[in-house]
């Protein structure tokens, strides 16, 4: 199915470019493209809903430590880490 679009001048005008400065084939090949990257950003987006999802669900439940513990444990591992290369 063929899709007719309006890109407005400026994006036309880019398009034209990256086709003229043989950075891309054609017209078609660049928009392509840019759905490609549409598409990789959705799923990035998605992974990342679904990590907060996981997190608020983590809150809920409870399944949280107090940040104070966390740094102190990790200040303790990677300053333990420093002396050992001293």
């Amino acid at each position: 199915m063929a899709i007719s679009a309006d890109l407005g001048e400026k994006l036309e005008s880019v398009v034209t470019d990256l086709v003229k400065n043989g950075r891309y084939n054609s017209k078609s090949e660049v928009l392509r493209e840019g759905v490609r990257l549409v598409q990789e950003r959705e799923a990035a987006l998605a992974r990342l809903d679904a990590a907060l999802a996981r997190g608020i669900a983590d809150i809920e439940a409870g399944r949280v430590y107090p940040a104070e513990e966390v740094f102190a444990e990790l200040e303790a591992k990677y300053g333990a880490m420093i002396d050992q290369q001293h």
